[in-house]
């Protein structure tokens, strides 16, 4: 025990563990850069050299789309994070967006970018050595005990590591998780990317070699800078500027282009690696090779046609290969287009003045274009500066850089990897703090939608049970599903003060006309109103409504979730769901049964149920099964697969012929089940809804589960929740068994009986009605159901109505079907819209979980007051 405790204090999060744990993060982060260095370009050399031995035309698009197919399926298999450039992924994760950063997606990203590079495809290998460090340095994070800070500031050092090891520059590794990805300045954090980005430049240097690999004592020679030149600086600043601004504006358009194709990720990296394949192929050798297209333009002494043939390739071929999701970055590519660039503007240069070379001018575009295309001006002077050491290029890069970075802000403001998360659906706002970000949620984000009540008829006893049953402080009270007050603990006190008997209704005791907040009050306001009033909780409603309830340990629950990445106050919006599939049967009907189709295992039996209920209703069934994405795709952009989707359907189509039923079959893609449902509902006027339920749910704060919760407070229709039984045949019940109580959803649930009765020979129905061994008898609930069922229905023949005593209302149940072998139950939800607790736990789950038959319970439609 004090070995555990002391392990557990020793590694706490402190200063000294920070900078192990960043020298740690360094040499790995270095480690992996070299290998993906050398891998990528050992597929290089092979994919150049076979394109000698086989016609060029033939082999580099063959390479390029089976390389880049095979990292198109390793990504979209077993790591879609591992996509893209990797930078945005790293930035939105330090602004506590919930996108996975472990060491999965660093092996995946690896092995994708070795793929994409070996590919031809022209993107660079910077931005995915950035991811990887930072994966690597978040799966280090989690394997000992560490704070939120602590993780993001690792996070940062193995980003920066990652940067300082693909260029041999560790100050542009710090400078770049300064500038761009963390924006923080504190000890610590600078700190920590210092050690590991010292760390991972200089390993990379020794293990690597200089990257770029640029003829320095030519360039060095070369390098001039006289104040003449400003003019043509200046303009060289501006164009590119202008030509950044187009380049982010080019990649922006790309992505989308590839989305509206509608195809999985693996074919579109086969498609980008093809056609770069086939363009490659009708160009001069000289593209064959990247790092070749480096040195040409720096020290080859290049024509100035065949200088602008290669921005303009060079362009093109990376928005072809940028907007398929490629695991590849953009910063080798900014350096090839501004190298260009700057050469052209240095050859203009020395026909006028002829004082400095066009060398000079390539590497002063390089860091202008990049601080165009990155926005990030300091970077990019530090890079040349680092992989130069040239001081002489300091000033003319400060004009360039700067001068692009405004042209470029003032025509696209903003950072281009903020531009990216929100294509899909990620804002960042980095001038805001966590608290300021924090207080930006609403009531409705944070309250809890499944409270426990209490009814204003109650005693003042039946108040005290509930206290000592539940983990809630305080309980809404409701009459007539309207808030009329508050009951908490102290109230309670008048109680022992002997100011009321324990009979007395709980209306006696509550604090009435309680203060309140709508869904839309942001938590500035709740936190305002909880200190100004000095209470503990809020109700929430919508209109009179009751919906919810906030209280204090929701709000720490929702920044501890923040704080450890578990949510996000600015995360994507639920979009509407996509209709990809959809078939009509003629509409005879006079109402619609929803079935929602989850569980293959259990679709054929749930199929069977509607189309009983609906035949005997003369309802047409609608069969919907819904395929969820990620948060950050839209639905109409996203490609799936549909054929698993179409085989259960079509059995339900099957099903309808049998019965001679009307079916209408669809698949939704959508972020979340139950929205892509209640759309359905809301569109397709459904009367009634049919859903498998699993009985129990294990999630923190459900009843039912997140789906089912969701559906159940906000459909707009009769509501089926059917737990299946060990029975083969689902529509073959020989008893069946119905707890009755009294609430408004009882007469749904004899309405179902018939349905059950007509399709099911010499069905045996049981009501029954559950009293404590204290309470008065009083069966005139059970009279009446019996009298609705054979008047209305003519099921004189087939019902027996009994009472039975329990402690409680699911014991007594659970043992009344086991020991009278039923088959079926049928319950009918609660009194009140909310399928809510009661006092005693939640009796439909207890009874659920507790039985082996088919449990079906049933709500009638929500009524939205």
């Amino acid at each position: 025990m004090f070995l555990t405790k002391y392990f557990r204090d020793f590694w706490q999060p402190r200063k000294g563990l920070a900078i192990a744990e960043a020298c740690v993060i360094g040499v790995v982060a270095a480690l992996s850069a070299i290998f993906l260095r050398f891998s990528s370009g050992s597929l290089g050399t092979f994919r150049v050299n076979t394109s000698y031995a086989i016609p060029a035309l033939f082999a580099l698009p063959l390479i390029g789309a089976s390389f880049g197919f095979t990292a198109g399926f390793l990504v979209d298999r077993f790591a879609p994070e591992a996509s893209g450039s990797g930078v945005p992924q790293v930035k939105a994760s330090l602004a506590n967006v919930p996108i996975r950063l472990s060491w999965r997606v660093a092996i995946v990203k690896l092995i994708g970018a070795i793929l994409t590079l070996g590919s031809g495809m022209t993107l660079g290998r910077q931005g995915p050595t950035v991811h990887v460090g930072a994966a690597l340095a978040a799966g280090m994070s989690r394997v000992f005990p560490t704070s939120p800070d602590h993780r993001r500031q690792m996070i940062a050092a193995g980003a920066g590591a990652g940067l300082a090891a693909a260029f041999n520059a560790p100050i542009t590794g710090i400078l770049f998780v300064v500038e761009e990805l963390l924006q923080d300045l504190s000890g610590i954090t600078l700190g920590t990317a210092i050690i590991a980005s010292f760390i991972g430049g200089v390993l990379s240097r020794l293990l690597g070699g200089r990257s770029l690999q640029l003829n320095l004592e030519l360039i060095e020679s070369q390098t001039t800078f006289a104040i003449t030149e400003l003019p043509f600086y200046l303009i060289l600043g501006l164009l590119a500027g202008l030509l950044a601004a187009l380049f982010r504006h080019g990649l922006i358009q790309s992505l989308k282009f590839y989305r509206k194709l509608r195809i999985s990720l693996p074919l579109k990296l086969a498609l980008a690696g093809l056609v770069s394949g086939i363009l490659i192929a009708m160009l001069p050798e000289l593209f064959r090779n990247n790092t070749g297209l480096r040195e040409f333009i720096l020290a080859g002494k290049p024509s100035v046609y065949r200088v602008a043939l290669v921005f303009v390739a060079q362009f093109i071929l990376t928005l072809i290969a940028f907007g398929s999701g490629a695991p590849g970055g953009l910063f080798a590519p900014s350096l090839i287009l501004g190298s260009c660039l700057g050469y052209l503007i240095g050859v203009i240069e020395f026909r006028f003045l002829g004082i400095s070379s066009p060398d000079t001018y390539a590497l002063v575009g390089m860091g202008a274009f990049f601080s165009g295309v990155s926005k990030v001006p300091i970077t990019a002077i530090m890079i040349i500066f680092e992989i130069t050491t040239d001081f002489n290029l300091v000033l003319p890069l400060m004009i360039g850089s700067v001068t692009s970075y405004l042209v470029a802000d003032k025509l696209i403001p903003g950072s281009l990897y903020a531009k990216l998360l929100e294509l899909n659906g990620i804002d960042i706002d980095t001038e805001n703090s966590i608290d300021g970000r924090i207080t930006q949620l609403t009531a409705q984000e944070v309250m809890q939608r499944q409270v426990e009540t209490l009814q204003a008829q109650m005693t003042v006893d039946e108040a005290i049970q509930a206290f000592s049953h539940s983990t809630q402080r305080g309980f809404p009270v409701l009459e007539n599903s309207k808030l009329v007050g508050i009951v908490t603990q102290s109230d309670l006190m008048k109680i022992r003060e002997g100011k009321l008997s324990r009979n007395a209704p709980v209306k006696e005791i509550m604090t009435s006309q309680p203060l309140t907040i709508t869904p839309e009050h942001n938590l500035s306001n709740v936190l305002y109103l909880l200190n100004r009033h000095q209470i503990s909780r809020l109700p929430v409603l919508e209109g009179r409504r009751f919906v919810g309830i906030i209280s204090r340990g929701d709000i720490i629950r929702a920044e501890a979730n923040y704080l450890n990445c578990e949510s996000f106050p600015n995360q994507p919006k639920i979009k509407p769901s996509y209709k990809v599939y959809q078939t009509q049967s003629p509409s005879v009907g006079r109402g619609r049964l929803l079935v929602l189709i989850a569980n293959p295992e259990t679709a054929h039996k749930l199929l069977q149920m509607a189309a009983m209920i609906a035949k005997h209703n003369r309802y047409e069934v609608e069969c919907l099964q819904v395929i969820t994405i990620s948060r950050h795709n839209k639905p109409a952009e996203t490609p799936v697969k549909t054929a698993p989707s179409r085989k259960l359907l079509l059995s339900a189509e099957v099903i309808g012929k049998r019965w001679k039923i009307p079916v209408h079959t669809q698949i939704r893609v959508a972020h979340e089940v139950a929205n892509a449902t209640l759309e359905t509902v809301k569109e397709r006027h459904i009367d009634t809804l049919l859903m498998g339920w699993k009985g129990s749910t294990h999630t923190p704060g459900r009843i039912f589960g997140n789906v089912v919760d969701t559906i159940i407070r906000q459909a707009t229709c009769e509501l089926l929740l059917v737990k299946l039984g060990n029975s083969s045949n689902p529509i073959n019940f020989k008893r069946c068994l119905v707890p009755m109580a009294g609430g408004p959803n009882s007469k749904i649930a004899l309405k179902l009986l018939p349905a059950l009765a007509t399709y099911t020979q010499k069905l045996e129905i049981r009501l029954t009605q559950v009293f404590s061994s204290e309470a008065q008898i009083d069966v005139k609930v059970l009279q009446a159901a019996k009298r609705l069922l054979i008047d209305r229905y003519k099921l004189s023949n087939k019902i027996n109505a009994v009472h039975i005593k329990a402690h409680s209302v699911p014991e007594g149940i659970i043992n009344l079907v086991k020991t009278g072998n039923f088959d079926v139950v049928v319950l009918g939800a609660s009194g009140e819209g909310m399928l809510q607790q009661a006092i005693n736990g939640n009796i439909p789950e207890a009874i659920a979980s507790g039985v082996d038959c088919t449990v079906i319970l049933v709500r009638s439609m929500s009524s939205e007051e």
